[in-house]
């Protein structure tokens, strides 16, 4: 930023200065004034500023005559001086030659200065060779220690000559002030006459001979009013006399100055008597003088300074030369006489112009080669042939370099798609692209050229432009990865009919993963590979590798669910196509193994986690009960090699008369065994005291978790009188005989619950000590099996009641099994009514011993119950 603002401060005083100095001067309506750069003309009076055309932004430069200036000299010399300016640029703008200064815009003149635009300029080369006068404080930076190299000073004066052999030959002008003032650089480094003030136009004579009338040096004028003495020819002092053989005396002591690093031969401060006094010592001239000159120009510079004018080499003659005979000298002359030229004999020229690219400077390239390469850019013909050239030249520029000058001309070209080999040398310099192009460039042009490419019917424009994405994907955002790349890439894989491009589309496509996201490969990538119709070995392993790589990269990764139901159905039927290698295969084996264990463990811990919390569920909801008891498992055994076999499958729950579960037994608080308790879980075989306590302890556990309200003691439930059957009494009576003899007790009886509430399916008396009935499976045969219920008896503290009966609707209920099903009730007890008694009564009689009652045998309770 600090740059920035410095340049517009700059931009920003100059604008300001030139406001002051163009104040109404009609020039600046139409351009637009920037910098000073430059210095130039007699005595560097014009002032030389950066600008463009406001209309069509064409790049112009401003010659500014500040009539200011004129104050230092003498007011006799002031309208001499103003009026040789005017008659220099006046013949300047009637003259239109290439190597003659080109004015766009004639002089305009206001009461505070003169001005024109002209084509772009560098500087003057006075302003090259050290001279700094009318040039801004301190000046550019590109003129410290600047140097001509030997091409360019060749070109140069070649240049020169033929502007010389043009006004000589066609316009019959005498120049007489060519000097190094008189020579301005243009912007792209060729060379231009400039500096008329004192020309002489051809008067013929009546024989039809050329004659140019000669304005003696006024002694008494000022220097600046009058050509420069130190370039100035002898015959004009001498014989007072000149010709074009003066000019080309001007030419010989510029080229002297050009290489004495512009100091001229002989130096007169512009006095005419010094000026005399040298002329007589250049008859004699050594040859030690001209040591400076380069070899090849000493013997033409030590004609061309001769005393003698007719011994001097014109300028045909000086064009001619073998000093001009060099590679580069040619190839610049051949680049300014291109549009002369076929496009045949063009690309024979663009073809060997890399290695002449090569063994030039990098100023002379940039300067003079690039801009004539950029004109073929309007003709597509030739754009495959000058394209190479021009991105030769962006190798060795710097970015800044390339991004002010190459670029601006290739942003066109990239938008070509006619003929194809555009594409493609762009394709082969894409890496060069992006490393010199600005990111916004890049995604505004370079972008759109790689789409079209991808597009392209051309194979090896679609493997290269494969090839060099991955290199600048960091620089697309997720909008354009999404919605313009990753589409192009899949639609070219799949509807191509080249392997090699295909085996590209998804080698491309496994350098972009890191660059996407997780979400984006699972539902962008991973789903479109399965659709590629292609099953070769080449297609299969870069499948593999973009599984492997999204499966493995830390910032991806592949859930277990896409592996399971996608990846790995469509894995497996590949390990059998019959064109994999050993190493291919153990490859796709290997990595659907690792996907496998990656499920298999990913779930296990999953279902481990699950198992926990319902443990952990389970252990919570025991500690809560208040009568939990220590489970006891009984698993079941498998009894054969078939049983053990599916055992190891967990499918216990569904095979018939098996299961898995554990059954949970709960241990009774009083002393007693339970080794009857058989492999099955069944408890047939326990005594009857343990199935008593059994059928004891789940009746309570069954009354606390109902937890019914408990009636008042004072309530006393009305008993219905007994209906009493022969069958009832029967069972009693066996009843009484198979069972220990019961406790004498008396108290008062409670009855907890509604005798008729239906959701109270026994009923609770409190007493002590505890009753409990069992009844044998041998009363009713092998397939009977009797329930025993139990209620628990707690003595109150009234006296004098003694047991009152209870109905069965209150709980208390015998039954003897039958094939019918049983319904179940509370706390897992099954209860068969095909035969309840409608009450049972109790009486002080039925504490007394059973050993009074004989007890019926089996065969006389099943005649009666037959």
């Amino acid at each position: 930023m600090d740059i920035v603002n410095k340049f517009r401060s700059t931009v920003s005083s100059t604008v300001s200065t030139l406001s002051g100095v163009l104040p109404g001067n009609p020039v600046t309506r139409e351009y637009e004034v920037t910098n000073h750069i430059a210095s130039a003309g007699p005595g560097l009076l014009w002032k030389i500023y950066q600008g463009y055309k406001k209309s069509t932004k064409q790049e112009a430069a401003i010659f500014v005559f500040e009539k200011r200036h004129l104050e230092k000299f003498p007011r006799a010399e002031r309208d001499i001086i103003l009026e040789t300016l005017k008659r220099g640029v006046a013949q300047l703008t009637r003259l239109r030659h290439p190597q003659i200064l080109t004015v766009q815009h004639s002089m305009e003149e206001s009461r505070e200065s003169l001005a024109f635009a002209t084509e772009p300029v560098f500087a003057s080369l006075a302003n090259l060779m050290g001279r700094t006068e009318n040039m801004p404080s301190p000046p550019p930076k590109y003129l410290n220690n600047f140097k001509l190299f030997d091409l360019e000073i060749k070109y140069g004066l070649l240049q020169v000559g033929e502007g010389m052999a043009f006004l000589h030959n066609d316009v019959k002008l005498l120049h007489r002030n060519l000097c190094l003032e008189s020579i301005v650089v243009n912007h792209q480094g060729a060379w231009k006459i400039f500096g008329f003030d004192f020309c002489v136009l051809n008067q013929e004579q009546s024989d039809g001979r050329p004659h140019w009338p000669f304005v003696e040096y006024e002694q008494c004028a000022h220097p600046i009013s009058q050509p420069d003495l130190d370039y100035l020819a002898p015959e004009c002092g001498l014989t007072l006399t000149h010709s074009p053989a003066s000019d080309m005396y001007s030419l010989g002591m510029t080229i002297y100055a050009i290489h004495n690093e512009g100091q001229s031969l002989y130096t007169c401060n512009g006095d005419y008597k010094t000026f005399k006094r040298n002329v007589q010592n250049m008859k004699q001239l050594p040859a030690s003088k001209l040591l400076c000159v380069a070899e090849g120009l000493r013997d033409i510079i030590k004609l061309m300074l001769n005393s003698t004018p007719e011994v001097r080499a014109d300028a045909h003659q000086f064009v001619k030369i073998n000093y001009f005979e060099d590679v580069g000298v040619k190839t610049l002359n051949y680049l300014d006489s291109l549009f002369q030229w076929d496009n045949l004999q063009k690309s024979q020229f663009y073809k060997g112009l890399p290695d002449v690219i090569n063994k030039l400077p990098h100023r002379v390239c940039l300067n003079r080669i690039l801009p004539c390469l950029s004109k073929e850019f309007v003709n597509p013909t030739m754009v495959p042939f000058v394209l190479p050239n021009v991105l030769l030249l962006a190798e060795k520029c710097t970015k800044e370099e390339y991004c002010q000058k190459i670029l601006p001309g290739l942003k066109p070209v990239m938008k070509i798609q006619e003929p194809i080999q555009v594409l493609l040398i762009f394709m082969q310099k894409m890496e060069l692209l992006l490393q010199l192009t600005p990111a916004d460039e890049v995604k505004s042009d370079v972008l759109p050229m790689l789409y079209r490419a991808l597009e392209s019917d051309a194979q090896q424009i679609q493997e290269l432009c494969l090839s060099v994405l991955p290199t600048f994907a960091s620089l697309l955002d997720y909008p354009a990865m999404k919605n313009a790349l990753l589409p192009r890439i899949k639609r070219l894989c799949i509807n191509t009919s080249y392997l090699s491009v295909r085996v590209n589309c998804l080698v491309c496509l496994g350098k972009l993963l890191e660059h996407l996201d997780k979400w984006l490969v699972l539902d962008e990538v991973l789903p479109f590979l399965p659709q590629i119709p292609s099953r070769e070995p080449a297609v299969l392993m870069g499948i593999l590798g973009i599984y492997k790589l999204a499966l493995t990269h830390k910032k991806l990764g592949i859930t277990k669910e896409v592996m399971a139901t996608k990846i790995i159905p469509f894995l497996m039927p590949l390990c059998i196509e019959n064109g994999l290698s050993l190493a291919q295969f153990n490859a796709l084996v290997t990595l659907l193994k690792e996907m496998v264990a990656r499920v298999e463990s990913e779930h296990r811990t999953k279902l481990e986690q699950l198992n926990s919390i319902q443990q952990q569920t389970s252990n919570v909801q025991q500690n809560i009960s208040p009568l939990s008891g220590t489970q006891l498992t009984a698993a079941p055994q498998p009894e054969n090699e078939l049983d053990q076999m599916f055992s190891s499958l967990g499918l216990d729950d569904f095979t018939s008369g098996k299961s898995s579960k554990t059954q949970q037994i709960p241990k009774s608080n009083t002393t007693g065994s339970i080794s009857g308790l058989n492999s099955s879980g069944s408890i047939g075989s326990l005594s009857i005291q343990d199935k008593q306590r059994l059928a004891s302890q789940q009746e309570a556990q069954m009354r606390l978790q109902s937890q019914n309200p408990i009636l008042p003691s004072s309530v006393t439930p009305v008993a219905k009188p007994p209906v009493k059957d022969l069958t009832s009494t029967l069972m009693e009576n066996q009843l009484k005989q198979i069972s220990s003899p019961a406790p004498a007790w008396t108290g008062t009886v409670k009855q907890v619950g509604s005798p008729t509430s239906p959701g109270s399916a026994f009923s609770a008396f409190q007493s002590s000590p505890a009753l409990t009935w069992a009844a044998p499976s041998s009363i009713a045969g092998s397939n009977n099996q009797w329930s025993g219920l139990s209620s628990t008896i707690q003595s109150s503290t009234s006296p004098g009641f003694s047991a009152p009966a209870a109905s069965v609707n209150n709980g208390w209920s015998l039954a003897a099994s039958s094939p019918r099903p049983a319904a179940p009730m509370g706390g897992g007890m099954v209860m068969n009514n095909m035969m309840s008694p409608q009450q049972m009564p109790f009486s002080n009689s039925f504490t007394q011993s059973s050993s009074q009652t004989k007890p019926l045998s089996a065969s006389e309770i099943n005649d009666l119950l037959s």
